[in-house]
């Protein structure tokens, strides 16, 4: 018995410092707000809707330190409905991110599980969408995945150290095909630098049968474009008959004072149109349909309180078969006022006007991101948010 109580009272320290070493912190984002929709599949629309500017929702986040520079992390993130209280992402628990890995702060850090690509890591945090604009202010349809619409399943990334601002880093998505290696795969590279005003941020990213391996899985089952995020999307819901999807993209970002001013750069090409195994194809398109687009932005801080920022996003479609492609005049202004550090009231506003012939044959209508698609070739929407961050 004395052996025993000795023993226990020399390892009781030992569990204190590992638990002490250890942590898991629960974090979120509950952003809600009304939209006055000007033309939403043909009718006006006043709406409230959730997560705009910011996605609601909540994490979990843990660390173990191991020892010698060494951590387990893990990191779960729920996307939610503030409306009406209902799992966001198709019903995936956590449908924004999911995964667990090792850190090092020498030789950086691996991970397994659903997570971003390297596009939104090292391109999308510098455009107007993810800094201040929100979903509504993404590209025509995200079609870059530049708002991180999509996530990738079945993961391991890594990501390096910061070398005198410095990163970079890999993602690479098993597909899981007895046979074919290479059907449902995804991978992404990119890398990106900050330091002093500066930043830069460059990536690619490759999906093939993208239609179920990238666009579909937002939802616990396979879905196409058209639906995966929500709500139809003409800007590409045509191509989902693509063997691969590719985008190679990059950004910059310089500050001067209160200012900083970015612009943004993609091509996105849906390759090899016709595989019915990947998608429908109701317009026999074959070959390949391609998109340019680019963005310059500017934001404000007149004040340590006020956020203003205006954008300028266009974007010039090359269809397939004949399909002379779209094209999409995209503009957005927001003004934010910081109650708090956590607390936020904000004005959104967005025009898109388009023209030429969309993914489905048709003629081309405005589509801004996750909304109803317009009825004719204009639509704006005005929003007024409330976000708070705990």
């Amino acid at each position: 018995m004395k052996k025993t109580l000795c023993a226990l009272a020399l390892i009781a320290p030992l569990y204190h410092v590992a638990y002490a070493q250890s942590s898991v912190t629960l974090a979120g984002i509950i952003d809600v707000g009304i939209n006055d929709v000007t033309n939403a599949g043909g009718a006006h629309q006043y709406m409230m809707s959730s997560g705009v500017n910011n996605g609601s929702r909540f994490i979990f986040r843990g660390i173990e330190d191991l020892g010698g520079g060494l951590k387990s992390i893990f990191f779960l993130e729920n996307g939610f409905n503030v409306n009406n209280g209902t799992i966001g992402q198709g019903g995936l628990l956590f449908g924004r991110q999911a995964y667990v890995g090792l850190t090092s702060d020498r030789f950086g850090s691996v991970t397994l599980g659903r997570q971003y690509d390297s596009m939104v890591d090292y391109v999308g945090q510098l455009t107007a969408a993810d800094n201040w604009g929100g979903y509504i202010s993404a590209h025509p349809g995200d079609l870059d995945n530049f708002n991180n619409s999509y996530r990738t399943n079945n993961s391991i990334k890594y990501t390096s150290p910061t070398f005198s601002g410095l990163t970079f880093g890999g993602v690479y998505s098993l597909g899981g095909v007895a046979g074919d290696a290479t059907r449902n795969q995804v991978w992404s590279i990119g890398g990106g630098y900050a330091g002093g005003p500066f930043n830069f941020g460059v990536a690619v990213l490759n999906a093939r049968n993208p239609n179920l391996s990238f666009f579909g899985n937002n939802s616990q089952t396979p879905l196409t474009a058209s639906t995966a995020n929500g709500t139809v999307t003409p800007v590409y819901s045509g191509f989902m008959s693509a063997h691969s999807y590719t985008v190679i993209g990059a950004a910059a970002a310089y500050t001067i004072g209160g200012s900083t001013v970015s612009v943004s750069y993609s091509n996105v090409r849906f390759s090899d149109l016709g595989d019915t195994s990947s998608g429908p194809n109701p317009s026999h398109y074959t070959g390949t349909a391609m998109f340019n687009n680019a963005e310059i932005a500017y934001r404000f801080r007149p004040a340590p309180d006020w956020l203003l920022g205006a954008a300028y996003d266009f974007t010039d479609g090359n269809g397939a078969g004949g399909n002379g492609g779209a094209r999409y005049h995209q503009g957005e202004l927001t003004a934010q006022y910081f109650l708090s550090k956590r607390t936020t009231v904000y004005v959104l506003g967005v025009y898109q006007r388009a023209s030429g012939t969309d993914s489905t044959g048709k003629p081309a209508v405005a589509a801004i991101n996750l909304l109803t698609p317009s009825k004719s070739d204009t639509q704006g929407v005005i929003r007024v948010g409330f976000r708070h961050k705990f």
